[in-house]
């Protein structure tokens, strides 16, 4: 039997959240990276084995933040534009995107991964993503209509 080249791609898939709080604002973590310009990611990565696509966000949620989310709604799946390296070379990645709330009043706990986080408008949230999350996603970021819920 003669192998032959694959010619099809391989991809990690990663869990990700964008939550949100009672002012319908967007939570964004900034990158602990150097860089000229500031690198803003949503919570979140990869599922471990034997680990549910729900349990995986919820798992990378605590351990970057700290927070534990009320509610876990399926929003998108897009194509990530980054490639991610593994020992025989790279691999594409899919980005399972949750939209996530918060209790009222929460406060966020950083993992040393990130140096900052804030809440932002879901417009501006998108805007600071763009550099690095596919336009796919970013646009529907700036599109979210997100619920202003009443301080108890």
């Amino acid at each position: 039997m003669e192998i032959m080249d694959c010619k099809e791609d391989c991809f990690h898939l990663s869990a990700k959240a964008l939550i949100h709080n009672d002012e319908g604002k967007l939570l964004l973590l900034q990158k602990n990276i150097k860089k000229s310009e500031p690198l803003w990611d949503l919570p979140g990565g990869r599922i471990h084995k034997n680990e549910s696509l729900e349990d995986a966000l919820k798992r990378e949620i605590d351990e970057e933040t700290g927070l534990q989310v009320l509610q876990v709604v399926p929003l998108v799946m897009v194509l990530a534009n980054i490639r991610l390296p593994i020992q025989t070379g790279d691999v594409g990645l899919i980005l399972a995107i949750y939209l996530c709330s918060t209790p009222y009043n929460c406060s966020v706990q950083l993992s040393s991964e990130y140096i900052r986080s804030d809440w932002f408008e879901p417009t501006i949230a998108a805007k600071l993503l763009a550099t690095n999350h596919p336009s796919e996603l970013t646009e529907k970021i700036a599109t979210l209509q997100l619920p202003k819920l009443k301080k108890p």
